[in-house]
């Protein structure tokens, strides 16, 4: 048994997933494996699961809350990012929205998830660390 956090859940897809408590990589979420309603899921929900090797990875199965845990209230689906108002200068010329690295990495998820839902897990997380090193590298991320 495996105790950790929904990363992000997709409900239009039926797929998210759960960082792991100890560490390592997140583990991939099927709505199929789920053991509690589909709404209480959402980022941040603690939860218990197995993991198994899945076709693509590691995989979570028999996604449950942990025993005592109080009942989460449903979560609104099909949520949309709040957009980011265009930011200029003085002067009026545009200017870039710097994010936080929480903030860049959930975005890259999702882009990535969104654009190439073929990608495993590990793949996910080999592009999104090139990225967020990339991106600090220019600015474009801070802490």
């Amino acid at each position: 048994m495996v105790a950790g956090r929904v990363v992000r859940f997709d409900s239009t897809r039926g797929y998210g997933f759960i960082a792991p408590d100890d560490g390592g990589e997140d583990i991939f979420l099927h709505v199929n494996d789920l053991l509690i309603p589909e709404e209480y899921v959402r980022s941040g929900l603690v939860v218990e699961f197995e993991v198994e090797n899945g076709e693509r990875g590691l995989k979570a199965s028999g996604i449950r809350l942990p025993e005592g845990a109080e009942r989460p209230k449903a979560a609104r689906r099909h949520q949309e990012a709040a957009r980011r108002a265009p930011m200029s200068d003085e002067n009026g010329h545009p200017m870039c929205d710097v994010l936080s690295s929480d903030e860049y990495r959930r975005d890259v998820t999702e882009l990535l998830l969104t654009s190439s839902p073929q990608l495993t897990a590990e793949q996910i997380l080999t592009i999104r660390g090139a990225l967020v090193k990339f991106s600090e590298g220019h600015g474009w991320v801070e802490d």
